[in-house]
């Protein structure tokens, strides 16, 4: 359990990286539309009908970089996920600019994601769910390949559900904000105070994405975001030492991980390449279904507070594999009605491709 310094040394950072970042992001703001970093719709994806400045993740970058060094200094583990991140920036401002080829951003991906894992952030084993055998089943040398491949996904799972005003980054709050409660109950003040650096972040940028959304985070703020839970998760989340570890980094990024398994699964169902954008996620079902942004926005906002307070729970009192079952049984509830309601093809073949889903 966190003492008192602890928690509030983790309000300080809440704090401090709130107001950087809600300082800085007029000042990106003016910087993208200077330079001509501006998401202009054109398909049927977008929910907006005029050009808006993006590479609103520069200010969410900024916040977090320069809070984590001051508060938590220099670590091995701490440099290797923040040279991954920035590598993970500037091919995000990059793709923002200029529409990037997805092999090319896929590789890139890779590359950052070996970098943290190369500094010891490693999935070292994974709990045993089953009733028969170890408790924890050692990766051996397929733990570097494994901590990768789960870096990666969720990087581009966090950009997938980047579709509409202040979704993305909402839910991203909310995952920081379960992960950095269970973080503290169980005594990791340095992942705590990191989360709470990336959840202020995040929340300084929130008011201007709010719907109507004044900018955007881009591919420089949702693919980052998406890769500092991922390493965080890493560091924290799957060093946790019970039976259902293996659950508790799912629920907390429970809404991008089901997004990003049900858009592959239908991508392939109708023959396309999984990286090809349609406009057949969670949050185009919800306004498909009837629901306008701002609903479908609470919509998802509710589902990942639930599963964050269910992780909270699991982690806490291990009191919760009903409640597990409880969690999965509402977030399924709530995709199948987005995702099931109509399983269409992907609407758009010749669009480009997912992993730029800034304001789609």
């Amino acid at each position: 359990m966190a003492t008192n310094r602890q928690i509030l040394t983790v309000v300080a950072a809440i704090l401090a990286a709130a107001l950087i970042s809600f300082v800085l992001t007029p000042l990106v703001k003016r910087f993208a539309i200077r330079f001509g970093f501006m998401d202009i719709p054109k398909d049927a994806r977008r929910m907006h009908d005029h050009p808006i400045p993006t590479i609103g993740g520069l200010a969410i970058y900024a916040a977090f970089v320069l809070v984590a060094l001051v508060l938590s200094g220099f670590s091995r583990q701490l440099m290797g996920m923040l040279g991954g991140g920035t590598a993970i920036v500037l091919l995000g401002v990059l793709d923002d600019k200029f529409d990037l080829n997805a092999k090319l951003k896929f590789v890139v991906q890779i590359l950052a994601a070996v970098i943290p894992v190369s500094q010891g952030m490693i999935i070292s084993y994974i709990s045993n769910p089953l009733p028969v055998g170890e408790a924890y089943i050692p990766l051996g040398i397929l733990a570097g390949p494994i901590t990768v491949i789960w870096i990666v996904a969720i990087t581009n799972a966090v950009n997938f559900i980047d579709g509409l005003d202040g979704l993305s980054v909402g839910v991203c709050s909310i995952s920081c904000l379960s992960m950095a409660v269970i973080a503290l109950s169980l005594g990791q003040s340095s992942e705590a105070l990191l989360l709470g650096a990336l959840l202020g972040a995040c929340l300084g940028f929130l008011p201007y994405n709010l719907n109507p959304a004044k900018i955007f985070m881009g591919d420089t703020g949702a693919t980052f975001l998406g890769f500092i839970l991922a390493c965080m998760s890493v560091s924290g989340l799957f060093k946790l030492y019970t039976v259902i570890s293996f659950a508790i980094p799912i629920l907390v990024l429970g809404v991008p991980i089901f997004d990003i398994t049900f858009a592959t699964i239908r991508r392939i169902w109708h023959h396309v390449s999984p990286m090809k954008s349609d406009r057949s996620h969670i949050h185009h079902r919800l306004i498909d279904v009837g629901f306008n942004q701002r609903q479908s926005v609470a919509i998802l906002y509710v589902v990942a507070s639930l599963l964050g307070v269910f992780a909270v729970m699991l982690s806490t009192s291990g009191a919760g594999k009903a409640l597990m079952v409880l969690a999965a049984a509402v977030a399924v509830s709530v995709i199948a009605l987005a995702l099931l309601s109509q399983w269409a093809p992907p609407e758009d073949p010749h669009s480009r491709d997912d992993s730029d889903q800034s304001s789609k």
